[in-house]
């Protein structure tokens, strides 16, 4: 038998587990994770805080019973202390203190990220809370419900912080959002979208404080005010969701690693030591839209990069095609989806690019449940192929962002999207379909 050690159990980690425990019986598969849980939906976390579904358990999706069914040695509540990568050991020691020792042959990294820590005054406060793990929502959740909890201070408004503004904003708090940006969503869209996300967000009394760098915290036990670089506030709650950064503990003294410390691999996920491979959060990318390896922490393609690394694990040569970076929100109503890169992150890159925009309505004009959709198409001027794509609509547009994510893996250019063959149906569009119309107007 072949010996596989996958350490981290979330996504990527299982993704590669059951890429190897379904089509490889040769295989020997530990999994390893210092969390009592594993398969949590982390995306999820707004949606169980906002009571906009039953409850927590419909976020995990598997569980240890089902991968020991299928014949993988698991271990929860377990901490890799160090790996001997020369004699291809891993040390582990169990919460009750018990340590022992796993031989591998081959080793899967799937240690994901961390949540960045702001090194300010009064970090140490009790109710400052970050949203990664299970046992972070279920906290923050805790706290919501308290009566003497009425004043939250989300810091950071990109995905996860936007998202779990709405939804302590549904459990009735007050809210602020606070984010170093001059706007919310900066990463992924430009500011004519993110400009409707803002009035959105401040429409349904949240309270926005851009431009705004969070300085200290302050309180005795407790958090009591959080002071930024503009003024104090008094809050009873924190919730830091400023970014996350790879988990690279356990290789990054051997292992070759990106600007950022991810590990650094190559298409079939193979670290800088042959026998090691890296999934997930905790490894680096390849981005059609740059056309160079990059950082994009997305639980899609965490699932993605553990299926090929399970696979060539296993024995199947399959590569990864690169990604596009695809993701979308929903809040307050209002849907906004995006792919590739922005006119702002184009500029960050330094490609020269051209971009279309168009708005109309999803459907005929005679049709009723009809929305406005507006769409941005960012191509590159010199060689015309698109390279991002942005859209955002009061109705469900979030199929539309597939087509771009195809077109930017496909190299495909603005005039080759002009007269794609977009089928016509009063129920679903119009046939002057809003995609053609901007392709057709690009300069």
């Amino acid at each position: 038998m072949k010996k596989t050690i996958i350490i981290g159990s979330n996504h990527a980690g299982i993704a590669a587990a059951n890429a190897l425990l379904e089509n490889y019986p040769d295989q020997e598969v530990t999994m390893i994770d210092k969390n009592s849980n594993l398969s949590y939906l982390g995306c999820g976390t707004a949606l169980w805080v906002g009571r906009q579904i039953e409850s927590y358990e419909q976020l995990f999706y598997t569980n240890k019973e089902e991968f020991e069914e299928k014949g993988a040695k698991v271990y929860l509540d377990t901490a890799v202390e160090r790996i001997d990568f020369y004699a291809k050991q891993v040390f582990c020691k169990t919460s009750d203190g018990r340590q022992f020792c796993k031989e591998y042959d081959k080793l899967i990294l799937a240690t994901g990220s961390i949540p960045i820590t702001p090194q300010i005054p009064g970090n140490n406060l009790e109710n400052i809370h970050f949203l990664k793990k299970f046992q972070d929502g279920q906290a923050v959740d805790q706290l919501v419900a308290m009566d003497s909890v009425r004043k939250v201070a989300v810091i950071g408004a990109g995905y996860i912080g936007v998202e779990i503004a709405e939804a302590i904003k549904r459990r009735g708090k007050d809210v602020l959002l606070f984010d170093g940006a001059p706007r919310s969503l900066s990463s992924y869209y430009d500011p004519d979208f993110t400009d409707e996300m803002d009035l959105n967000l401040s429409e349904n009394g949240i309270e926005l404080h851009f431009d705004e760098i969070a300085t200290a915290y302050k309180g005795l036990k407790k958090v009591a005010a959080i002071v930024t670089n503009k003024g104090e506030y008094p809050v009873d709650l924190v919730i830091n969701a400023i970014g996350f950064l790879p988990n690279n503990e356990l290789g990054k003294n051997h292992l070759e690693l990106f600007e950022n410390g991810a590990y650094l691999v190559d298409e079939y996920q193979q670290t800088s030591d042959p026998a090691v491979y890296a999934v997930g959060d905790c490894a680096t990318l390849y981005s059609n839209a740059l056309e160079k390896t990059t950082y994009i922490a997305l639980a899609t393609n965490a699932v993605r990069t553990g299926i090929v690394a399970g696979h060539i694990v296993g024995g199947t040569t399959l590569a990864s095609i690169g990604v596009q970076g695809s993701n979308g929100i929903s809040i307050f109503g209002l849907n906004m989806v995006s792919t590739g890169i922005s006119l702002e992150a184009a500029k960050k890159y330094g490609i020269d690019v051209l971009y279309t925009d168009y708005t109309d309505l999803q459907k005929p004009a005679f049709m009723t449940e009809n929305d406005s959709v507006a769409i941005r198409i960012v191509y590159e001027k010199e060689t015309r192929r698109i390279v991002g794509a942005q859209m955002s609509s009061r109705t469900d547009i979030s199929m539309g962002i597939h087509l771009f994510s195809l077109a930017i893996q496909k190299s495909m250019t603005i005039d080759e999207l002009k007269l794609l063959d977009l089928f016509f149906l009063p129920h679903f569009n119009q046939p002057y379909n809003y995609i053609t119309m901007a392709a057709l107007n690009a300069k």
